[in-house]
């Protein structure tokens, strides 16, 4: 999650770690020691955890109940050397079914975004078998926080997978200086590659049906690693993206880049219905498709018209845009037609004083200096406190671990990220369409949130509609919209919707898999 806007010492292991073995009944539970405290100030990292801790569970689901295996461990990334470079933590998941064997049960990697972003999101939020207890539409309860049974969660459809990318979470690099290597497209890539290739090794699970799971960020790293997978002899069933982007030109606000205004303005209609800022009785639906068609037509002729456009012209397009915003028209034209999601979010609710939310623009926060640059989204208020007190005491109470060391959860173990993008967008949409021509049995589901000024619904559909897909192959790609924001299982309906919607998916992607 989170892009494009926000932008382990333990018990002493070797640098040549041996595996994690497969899971047993029961493992020990590894401490922090003086010696671990030592290395860690040295400015080295060892793996948390010399051996997988293995815990059993159950949750009710939907009225069923299902018994589980959780494992946290860790599994190192290697060089060409075979030396260690890093640690890679996990939660996984499994469910016993005598009717089904492991090894063929469905498998489900799952990852964040940020990038930045550790994978308690979606752990936390509604794949895994708890979550953080919110409010229904999505905010922060009084503190202190819990996690309870997550009724909506995935397991009784397959076994989970939840990865922290190197530098988030409890993932580190061995060296300070090794983490630049992780933290760029590729690098990121690569390593979650050979994670995913060591974790289907080490648990003989080759034989299960595959998926890839992302939320923002996470999204882009699917499609990148898609690719990469089939090149290492690895075919996916299908991917899930929740708030997807693979193509950044869609979203960055650069003078010349008049694409995101066309492809934000859905979104802001959508906010300014719910914020009542339109006429009365707005039609959320009748407004969208009427935005919609308006953004890829005229507007974006307007755009593209720049200093031609004539002032009749002119005089339309800012009528035009402060009925589908809600903003006043003389910002709109001294804007010269071009509204970033900064402005916007300061402005829509400027008058009392409030700012809504990047991910949720449903949600809302004071704004004691108007006069100020933009400063905190009002979303990652509500939800930073609930999820990182939440996983603290679900990881160390429930699942057994042990350790002094911070919990990334969004941000901290990464200083710099490296685009690779020079003169160009970072884009993985190539890969993803370079998948599909590879592996056309993959199927690919797209959830997507009105309220989502981090990664539009519109700008998604954009990226998908580029893809230069076959007829046979676009009908392996199904698409939701939700009335949420960016993460959508923070709303009490969309959640349930959601769950229904994967379900159906995962269901379809198998046929004929087995």
């Amino acid at each position: 999650m989170f892009l494009p806007i926000f932008l382990a010492a333990s018990l002493l292991v070797g640098a040549h770690q041996s595996l994690p073995q497969p899971p047993s009944e029961t493992v020990p539970v590894t401490g922090q020691d003086k010696a671990g405290e030592k290395q860690q100030e040295a400015g080295e990292h060892e793996a948390i955890l010399a051996k997988p801790v293995i815990t059993k569970h159950s949750v009710m689901a939907e009225g069923k109940g299902i018994s589980y295996t959780a494992m946290a461990g860790q599994l190192p990334v290697t060089n060409d050397a075979g030396e260690t470079e890093a640690h890679v933590f996990f939660i996984a998941y499994t469910v016993s079914n005598n009717s089904v064997p492991r090894s063929k049960r469905p498998l489900l990697f799952i990852f964040n975004g940020g990038p930045g972003a550790s994978a308690v999101w979606l752990h936390l939020g509604t794949v895994g078998p708890r979550r953080v207890r919110m409010l229904a539409d999505g905010n922060m309860p009084p503190p202190p926080y819990e996690v309870v049974d997550n009724e909506f969660t995935w397991l009784d459809k397959a076994d989970l997978v939840f990865i922290d990318p190197i530098g988030t979470g409890y993932s580190r690099a061995v060296k300070p200086d090794l983490t630049k290597k992780f933290t760029s497209v590729q690098g990121d890539i690569d390593s979650m590659g050979k994670f995913i290739r060591l974790y289907l090794t080490q648990y003989e699970r080759w034989s299960s049906p595959l998926f890839l799971v992302g939320e923002s960020y996470g999204t882009f790293r699917v499609a990148g690693l898609s690719e990469y997978l089939i090149e290492h002899g690895i075919a996916l069933n299908g991917i899930i993206m929740i708030s997807s982007i693979m193509n950044l030109q869609t979203t960055s606000f650069d003078n010349g880049n008049d694409l995101p205004y066309v492809l934000f303005l859905p979104s802001y209609a959508a906010t300014s219905c719910y914020h009542r800022k339109l006429a009365p009785q707005t039609d959320l639906d009748r407004t969208l498709k009427a935005a919609e068609e308006w953004a890829i037509s005229d507007y974006w002729m307007a755009l593209g018209k720049g200093d031609r456009l004539s002032s009749e012209e002119r005089q339309a397009a800012v009528e035009k845009l402060a009925g589908f915003t809600g903003l006043d028209k003389a910002l709109i034209d001294n804007r010269n037609l071009r509204i970033d999601r900064k402005t916007f979010a300061s402005e829509l609710l400027g008058k009392q004083r409030k700012m809504i939310g990047f991910m949720d623009s449903r949600l809302t926060a004071p704004n004691l200096d108007p006069a100020a640059p933009f400063g905190f989204d009002p979303t990652v208020a509500a939800i930073r406190p609930p999820f990182t007190a939440a996983f603290n005491e679900y990881v160390h109470k429930e699942l057994g671990v042990q350790s002094n060391l911070e919990y990334f959860t969004l941000g901290g173990g990464i200083e710099h990220w490296d685009w690779e993008a020079k003169n160009r967008y970072a884009d993985t949409s190539d890969n993803l369409r370079n998948t599909f021509a590879k592996n056309p049995y993959m199927k690919v589901f797209i959830a997507s949130g009105y309220f989502d000024l981090a990664t539009p619904y519109f700008a998604t559909e954009y990226t998908l509609a580029h893809l230069g897909l076959t007829p046979t192959l676009r009908d392996n790609i199904t698409r939701r919209r939700y009335r949420s924001g960016h993460m959508i299982y923070l709303d009490a309906t969309s959640v349930s919707q959601l769950k229904n919607d994967v379900e159906k998916f995962l269901d379809n992607a198998l046929v004929g898999s087995k």
